[in-house]
């Protein structure tokens, strides 16, 4: 039986060149589904990567409520004080988070960016923040530091450049990496300086947190819930950046698993009309086969090898395509649970490839099941004559 279907097999692709067009129509249709699905994955990939990759297991978040977010919290300098001397705390700043709207660099039109006033233990909590063209604002001046991402995406903020926030002149004098997470899309300001011009009083929306060990998250989060002249809340970083991921997330790669299916469903189409071709211009190729001996099986393992093997053809191509098309795009967009444009890049992942790979095959296997029962079924007689 196995030399059945090698000798079978050899033969149709000896013979795929005579139909090289139809077979096209076949592994450009599921590179298609692939190298769309890959992207659109990539997009959700990237962005959940984004704001996951800010979350370290030693850092810790405190806000009024965990659920509203930073933008509408509030904390009081004397709950500072006495979260960040608790046991446990090796370094906190208060933080204020504030939206400004800033001109795009691709339409022109205002987008919310992130303004997050902080002060000077911000940089110790947070190692990977790295001035990589400029210099670190001075405090109590009107000076910036920009995020890669939020240079990229927004106008006027290049080291130099001057930007009117509230109707104060901030100059840019720095420009930061921080290992490609969400803190890349905002600017960063003297914590005092933010609050004057910003007409915020001595408010803080946030604490941050540098603990002494990541296993005491759950016992300073207790302590802080039953502690009555605190009224907050406490979360790891990870925790708390996965919670603002999930939606948009989610609602990514569902959009991009519909579109999948839709294109699927033309690539199977193409596919089984394509096979169907095939074994109908090979009838009475295939009825001779079967008159010297050769079984069922080995038809239909043959027919669904040849499939099978432009699908595969088909995947690796629409991979090649997401991978040199995407892998490494910046894009930025609404995140409704932080209220503000987040930059980030897209990840054509292994894991995303290897799906690519077997929704390649999947369709290679639907596309060529029918077409190989139909040729195994062929009466040998009818065949024969050509009918």
């Amino acid at each position: 039986m196995l030399g059945q279907i090698r000798e079978i097999t050899w033969m149709n692709l000896r013979n795929v060149p005579t139909r090289v067009f139809s077979s096209a129509v076949i592994v450009v249709g599921i590179a298609g589904v692939v190298s769309v699905l890959v992207a659109i994955l990539s997009m959700a990939n990237g962005f959940r990567s984004a704001l996951n990759d800010t979350g370290k297991p030693d850092r810790a978040i405190v806000m009024r409520s965990i659920k509203s977010g930073e933008l509408s919290s509030g904390v009081s300098r004397e709950q500072l004080e006495i979260i960040g001397r608790m046991e446990g705390v090796a370094a906190a700043s208060g933080e204020l988070y504030l939206v400004a709207d800033v001109p795009k660099r691709s339409t022109g039109t205002p987008a919310n960016l992130i303004v997050r006033g902080v002060q000077a233990s911000a940089f110790d909590i947070r190692p990977e923040i790295e001035i990589v063209d400029g210099r670190r604002f001075e405090p109590g001046k009107r000076e910036l530091i920009v995020g890669r991402s939020a240079a990229i995406e927004f106008l006027g903020l290049d080291v130099g450049s001057h930007v009117a926030f509230r109707d104060n002149d901030w100059e840019v004098v720095g420009t930061f990496t921080a290992q490609g997470n969400a803190h890349e899309s905002e600017v960063w300001t003297d914590l005092p300086v933010a609050q004057e011009a910003f007409r915020r009083g001595g408010s803080i929306s946030t604490i941050r947190l540098k603990l002494e060990r990541p296993d005491v998250v759950n016992e300073l989060t207790k302590r802080i819930k039953d502690d009555r002249r605190l009224d907050l809340e406490m979360m790891s970083e990870p925790e708390f950046y996965v919670t603002q991921s999930v939606q948009l997330t989610s609602l990514i790669s569902g959009f991009g698993y519909v579109v999948a299916v839709i294109m699927a469903v033309g690539a199977i189409f193409a596919a089984l009309n394509t096979m169907y071709t095939a074994v109908s211009s090979r009838t009475v190729e295939i009825a001779t086969l079967r008159a010297l001996g050769f079984g069922r099986v080995p038809v239909v393992v043959s027919v669904m090898i040849e499939a099978l093997l432009l699908a595969v053809l088909g995947g690796v191509m629409g991979g090649v395509l997401a991978y040199a098309g995407f892998n490494g795009m910046t894009v930025s967009t609404l995140n409704n649970a932080a209220f503000s444009q987040i930059a980030f890049d897209f990840k054509v992942t292994p894991d995303l490839l290897s799906k690519g790979f077997v929704w390649a095959t999947t369709l290679g296997v639907v596309g060529g099941l029918f077409p190989a029962v139909r040729a195994a079924r062929l009466p040998i007689t009818a065949a024969l004559r050509g009918e």
